[in-house]
């Protein structure tokens, strides 16, 4: 609760108080002893509401920061299937630079490299990011998929990546595909 509300709460309740305080003074001169029964009884019933109110108002103030909490996090995943269903359309790009690289038209080669960088500066700025594996580094199964395992052609390469199949992405903190690698044994 913020200082400004504790102080309007607290006001109330003073006053609230003041006047339950002013009632019972009177019924407490009209009536005597039979009256602190009731005089204890409006307490334990203003105890009583003053609890439910703090309580509902602490429920609605968690029900606040929960929906916030999670419209932030649709908000952090809501492109992600759209960005997994273009993995593919980069993975064909790669290749087709591959191939575009081997032929002697440059422009073409230019063209296609200006709409492949763009496309992946653009995924980049929606939180894109490469999950690097290259040959040589040591084998993790929390990042890579390993594909199959073959003989190591030296003994440093036990254990460690052959060859990378396919190229991994992570959509800001969370994997959402891991690279695909061959695995020394």
């Amino acid at each position: 609760m913020s200082d400004k509300e504790n102080t309007l709460d607290d006001e109330f309740l003073d006053d609230a108080l003041l006047e339950g305080e002013e009632q019972e003074q009177k019924l407490e001169n009209e009536e005597g002893e039979e009256e602190k029964s009731v005089e204890e009884t409006l307490s334990e019933e203003l105890a009583k509401e003053k609890d439910k109110f703090l309580r509902l108002f602490a429920e609605f103030e968690n029900y606040k920061r929960r929906t916030s909490k999670e419209r932030m996090e649709l908000f952090k995943t809501a492109g992600q299937e759209v960005i997994v269903s273009l993995l593919p359309v980069l993975d064909d790009f790669d290749r087709a630079m591959k191939e575009l690289a081997k032929s002697e038209d440059t422009e073409v080669f230019k063209g296609v490299e200006l709409i492949n960088v763009k496309l992946r500066e653009t995924l980049k700025g929606k939180g894109l990011e490469l999950v690097e594996a290259n040959a040589g580094d040591v084998f993790d199964a929390e990042i890579h998929e390993a594909i199959t395992q073959i003989p190591a052609p030296d003994k440093k390469m036990k254990g460690k990546i052959i060859d990378v199949i396919e190229k991994g992405f992570k959509l800001g903190d969370r994997i959402i595909r891991h690279p695909k690698v061959v695995v020394g044994n």
